[in-house]
């Protein structure tokens, strides 16, 4: 009996011992629970600013309702890099479509300027895409003001009567002002064929001498350890189509004289272009588009036409399209002149609207080859030149 009140006794005492332990923990001050608002908010501001893919941010909305209500917060949502934002064209469903709009009206300008590129061109709900594109350029957004020049350049959205080369130069200048490369490129191929501007060859020279430098400097500050006392530096494909980049001894064939930028590797896309690519790829899409309408042949812009004939093409070989001159001469640089060959006819000639506007480019551009061969270019690039669908 004695014995059994033992047993009795040690077993109520574990009992109690686990329920003290349940009723303690129960009780234990939670630190986060306790921290304010205010500074959970600011540290998933810091969060979402510095993101480096949508699945970081995901992840913190599927962690707790607090976080999911407050990582929603404008402020946070305001701050939201371009990263975070990079939604994937296979993963498009209206909860991302609600979640770009959602950053809009919270005064992201990156998604104001992402989801103005997806209505616009993919989309295709041209007024309310360039509405928004036009909401991220009046916030100085560099990109979004070189996307509305080349919207204006081609008339995309309208006919071909619906150019304004004008205020084309006038949007491209800028976004040459806040450092955008390509639209200092497009501005001085603009300034040296009187395109939408009085023609001023020497400035037209500046401009693209100054796109090039930009574009030096900014391979060799984001891979410093390839940088050296020579400054040329070339980029060459290798046949397993990764890259590498030497230097070029001596200062012969200086790349900074170019009309099509220096010989390094191309730029990260942003991520509406990425989203473009990707979109249209898995619409079966190309640049060569048969029946249906182009994409800009540069691999990294992902442009459509809006109407048939509304790109520039290749007046060598006539396979390659562009949406604008800057994609014309990355495009030339990293791929097209090496596989340019001139073409006795071109397949789609006889749809190719003579006009005086063409006649014109093709005049411009043909006094352009002449001063690149003064200004000592590369003989190379002088076999490329495009004429006005």
């Amino acid at each position: 009996m004695v014995l059994m009140m033992k047993k009795r006794s040690s077993r109520d005492f574990v009992l109690d011992a686990e329920e003290m332990e349940r009723k303690r923990l129960k009780t234990r001050f939670d630190f986060f629970d306790g921290l304010p608002d205010d500074i959970v908010i600011s540290i998933l501001v810091k969060l979402s600013s510095s993101s480096n893919s949508p699945s970081h941010f995901i992840n913190v909305l599927s962690t707790c309702k607090r976080l999911n209500g407050l990582a929603l917060h404008r402020l946070v949502l305001s701050k939201a890099s371009p990263k975070s934002l990079a939604v994937k064209a296979k993963n498009w469903s209206d909860s991302a479509h609600r979640f770009l709009k959602r950053c809009v009206d919270s005064g992201n300008v990156e998604a104001s300027y992402i989801l103005g590129m997806i209505r616009f061109y993919c989309l295709e709900n041209r007024g309310n895409g360039a509405s928004l594109m036009a909401k991220a350029a009046m916030n100085s957004h560099s990109s979004a003001l070189y996307s509305l020049a080349v919207i204006q350049f081609n008339g995309s959205g309208g006919s071909k009567t619906d150019k304004d080369l004008r205020a084309g130069v006038a949007l491209c200048a800028r976004a040459a002002y806040l450092g955008h490369i390509d639209a200092l490129r497009e501005l001085g191929h603009c300034l040296q064929d009187g395109y939408g501007v009085r023609q001023n060859v020497s400035e037209g020279r500046r401009f693209l001498v100054q796109a090039n430098a930009r574009e030096l400097a900014a391979v060799m500050s984001s891979e410093p350890s390839k940088s050296s006392s020579c400054p040329w530096l070339t980029w060459h494909p290798n046949q397993h189509g990764g890259h590498h980049v030497t230097i070029l001894p001596g200062g012969s064939g200086c790349p900074l004289l170019s009309d099509f930028g220096c010989n390094v590797p191309p730029p990260e896309s942003h991520p509406a272009n990425n989203f473009l690519v990707d979109w249209f790829a898995l619409r079966g899409k190309t640049d060569s588009g048969g029946e249906d309408l182009r994409l800009c042949s540069h691999s990294g812009c992902g442009r459509p036409e809006t109407r048939r004939h509304e790109f520039r093409r290749c007046s060598v070989c006539g396979s390659v399209n562009y949406c604008s001159r800057a994609c014309q001469a990355l495009d030339w640089k990293l791929r097209h002149k090496l596989e340019c060959t001139p073409m006795e006819q071109w397949p789609d000639e006889e749809e190719i609207d003579a006009d005086a506007d063409a006649a014109a480019g093709v005049a411009a551009d043909n006094n352009n080859r002449l001063e690149n061969a003064a200004a000592g270019d590369n003989a190379n690039h002088n076999n490329l030149g495009i004429i006005q669908s």
